[in-house]
């Protein structure tokens, strides 16, 4: 069972013991929380065998999208991972920008973006990458929390992108202070792609606001290198 399962229990049944205790003070209803709990239980439930532990995060993400902010939050943090990949020849397949996109096309988090890395989780199997090709992937999928960084000056997504990298530096034999050294380092190279390349991250980030394609989003950044920059 999923972390937001956990807590969408938790959170039903303090509904319940709260119910309990103000219900015949306020005059509430019993029917009332009773819904409550059924329908967040009923949610959990449907996460744990149907969802694969994502329909918690389906409802946080659903919630969430009525604020602007964490929309902008989303779009900037993808077009982060987006334009580093481009930048280091990684060819991007796909992109999605919520849960229910992200659940749709088998991806796991609040979105993401899709790249053909086929061979990287061969040479991950076989223990033959090389430190190039660990450094250029590990950049990219840090490129999101730099980009947010860059943006709001904090980063609140993110969390999945370390996981991995974490993975992937522990099965390779990494020690736990390696492995943070490495996603220090790699954000690091990630925000320095981004400022230095500024005018395309954000031709980048209307194209996606306005969900152009994958091409489209491709053009755009090329158009913006073509593009003579105003001192």
């Amino acid at each position: 069972m999923s972390k937001i399962s956990l807590n969408l229990i938790a959170i039903s049944i303090f509904i319940m013991t709260m119910s309990s205790l103000l219900g015949p003070l306020l005059h509430i209803s019993p029917v009332i929380p009773a819904t409550l709990t059924f329908s967040v239980l009923g949610i959990a439930t449907l996460d744990s065998f149907s969802l694969q532990g994502k329909g918690g995060s389906l409802l946080i993400d659903w919630i969430a999208g009525f604020s602007p902010e964490h929309r902008e939050r989303i779009i900037h943090h993808e077009a982060g991972h987006f334009l580093v990949a481009y930048l280091l020849e990684i060819p991007v397949m796909n992109y999605t920008l919520s849960a229910w996109e992200a659940l749709k096309q088998r991806q796991p988090g609040q979105g993401g973006v899709s790249f053909d890395d086929g061979e990287l989780a061969s040479q991950l199997e076989r223990g033959t990458i090389s430190a190039q090709k660990l450094d250029r992937y590990c950049t990219i999928w840090m490129a999101g929390i730099a980009a947010e960084t860059l943006v709001y000056e904090n980063s609140e997504g993110g969390a999945d992108d370390r996981s991995k990298l974490l993975m992937v530096l522990t099965k390779l034999g990494f020690s736990e202070s390696l492995g943070d050294q490495k996603q220090r380092f790699c954000t690091l190279q990630a925000k320095t792609l981004l400022e230095e390349n500024w005018s395309a991250y954000q031709a980048l980030v209307n194209s996606m606001r306005e969900r152009a394609t994958v091409a489209e989003c491709q053009t755009a950044i090329a158009q913006a290198f073509d593009t003579p920059q105003i001192a």
